[in-house]
């Protein structure tokens, strides 16, 4: 097995985006509205919200504007009645015109780039330098949601579930996190503690969004950043999260979480990129895997790593394929950190034995088949079966037997288990990348599933699961090389 280093990724962190999403902060600036129809009023209404100082060149439709520009929702509204001129977009923030004429479309976006104002046609893609998106608006919390023009109904429908998933209440605690910014700002504050004061101002917004945030709910979370200013030695946080067995949809709530908090991510190869999707763009992110029988980082270089960053004050989240207490060696690296004096919290994830049984669609405790489940590795530190296994217990008929990292030993995993006692019928199912889309799993007797294995295909993690709790899904092996619809 060879060496190999710990190395940064420069993997990309985002998938092409058809626009680039941005808020524009229009307040007291000049933004020019040409158009007169009602699509048009309900820009200018949209523009007024944001306090914009907004001149509409309305034509012959100027009345229609009237009541609004007397009570606009913010800003200042001027309403102007006659068609717009080149002139008129000096200096402008943004330009928006509701023109159905083509050639008119075209001069009035060539006038706006011209002084270098950016521009949006409405309905005519071909001229906008911008577009505008469903608002689910909580402000100063506020969600844009674009479906780049190809289809506003399906804009409009995201944001009907957006709406409601986020209750109207959170308005005020995003109002309550403006009015407090500036008292946490003028501290000072070293980035850990700033982050740790809005982690838990946001723990307690999403614990009770239908109240306003009061007095009480500043001064605790004052008080407790003040016992965090006090104990803070300079040292970072190291948080061991269990990435799941590969489909990020099973990660939980607290290991996304997490990933957002993290300052840099050590992560091993079977972590997929639709896990690291959820971890925060910032984030440095460094891999640190090892591969059975090839390249692998040595366990004391992770946990030196892991101590050294911590010691300059960061927190790593050191992310692992299914849960980083079975098989995931974080116990070396909890034992590394407590000998550092680096506080250490853990983040469950689902097990690959969970998450291949669900994808079987079988329980791997069945009353009438299994009396006890246990999960070993068929890998010991030199690369060969364990000497040290209960072959007794691996030969229990009552049994569900789950073995990490058996691709090269599972053939003498059965010899022993069979030598012990174990029923050479027993049913076996070997599962390689479990809940991904590249799923593969080949299905037999204990008795003929080593010599099968070859059938997956050369890289990737596999799982086996023994005993008669698997049933029918493993008793023959009509069902090999079965994939997940």
């Amino acid at each position: 097995m060879s060496e190999r280093q710990p190395e940064p990724t420069t993997a990309r962190r985002i998938d092409r985006l058809a626009t680039l999403p941005l808020f524009h902060k229009l307040e007291g600036r000049k933004v020019v509205l040409a158009g007169g129809s009602e699509s048009a009023l309900w820009k200018a209404e949209l523009i007024a919200a944001a306090g914009a100082d907004l001149r509409v060149f309305a034509g012959d439709a100027a009345d229609r504007f009237t009541d609004f520009a007397n009570e606009p929702p913010a800003g200042h509204v001027t309403v102007v009645a006659r068609h717009w001129q080149p002139d008129d977009l000096a200096d402008a923030a943004l330009a928006i015109g509701d023109i159905e004429d083509l050639a008119e479309a075209r001069a009035f976006a060539a006038a706006a780039r011209q002084l270098g104002v950016p521009v949006n046609v409405v309905d005519k893609p071909e001229f906008c330098d911008f577009a505008f998106g469903s608002l689910v608006n909580r402000s100063p919390l506020i969600v844009a949601i674009s479906t780049d023009g190809a289809a506003p109904v399906f804009g409009q429908a995201i944001r009907a579930k957006i709406e409601g998933l986020l209750p109207a209440g959170l308005k005020s605690w995003a109002q309550a996190a403006k009015d407090w910014r500036p008292a946490v700002q003028v501290r000072e504050l070293p980035f850990a503690l700033r982050r740790a004061f809005w982690e838990r101002f946001t723990a307690r917004a999403i614990a009770a969004p239908e109240r306003d945030p009061g007095e009480i709910d500043r001064s605790d979370l004052f008080s407790a950043l003040d016992r965090l200013e006090n104990a803070h030695d300079g040292t970072g946080r190291v948080t061991l999260v269990g990435a799941g067995p590969g489909d990020p949809e099973l990660l939980t709530l607290k290991a996304i979480r997490a990933l957002q908090s993290a300052d840099i991510i050590l992560y091993d190869d079977l972590v997929s990129s639709g896990v690291l999707e959820f971890a925060r763009r910032e984030a440095k992110r460094m891999l640190v895997g090892k591969t059975g029988y090839g390249p692998s980082v040595k366990q004391s270089d992770i946990n030196a790593l892991i101590v050294a960053l911590a010691g300059q004050g960061k927190h790593v989240v050191r992310l692992k394929g299914g849960d980083p207490g079975i098989f995931g060696r974080a116990g070396e690296e909890i034992e590394a950190c407590a000998a550092a004096n680096i506080p250490v919290a853990i983040v469950p994830g689902i097990s690959a034995a969970q998450g291949a049984a669900a994808s079987l669609g079988l329980s791997l405790t069945h009353r009438d088949h299994a009396r006890r489940l246990q999960f070993v590795t068929g890998h010991a530190r030199s690369g060969d079966l364990p000497d040290d296994l209960d072959w007794q217990a691996m030969a229990d008929p009552y049994a569900t037997t789950v073995i990490y990292m058996a691709r090269a030993t599972l053939a003498g995993f059965r010899d022993r288990a069979v030598a012990a006692g174990l029923d050479p019928q027993t049913p076996a199912v070997a599962v390689l990348a479990a809940t991904r889309p590249d799923e593969v799993r080949v299905a037999a007797t204990i008795a003929t599933l080593p010599d099968m294995l070859t059938q997956l295909p050369a890289k990737g993690p596999v799982l086996v699961l023994v005993g008669h709790a698997l049933g029918a899904v493993a008793a023959t092996s009509v069902s090999q090389d079965l994939r997940r619809a």
